[in-house]
């Protein structure tokens, strides 16, 4: 379950960093939980940007 959670927030933290590490990815132990991390740390910048622009079209 640690290397689970250790996975997902490489992924989560690589994503916000702006990149993707292929070796982690492809790990078979964790590679799924690395890029679920992965995945939701791209959706959390997108929400970031959205909520920006929203703000921008107000002004």
């Amino acid at each position: 379950m640690d290397d689970a959670l250790l996975a997902y927030n490489a992924g989560r933290v690589d994503a916000l960093a702006g990149r993707r590490d292929a070796t982690k990815a492809k790990d078979p132990a964790t590679g799924a939980d690395y890029r679920m991390g992965f995945l939701d740390g791209r959706i959390e910048i997108f929400r970031m940007f959205a909520g920006v622009r929203e703000i921008l079209d107000e002004s």
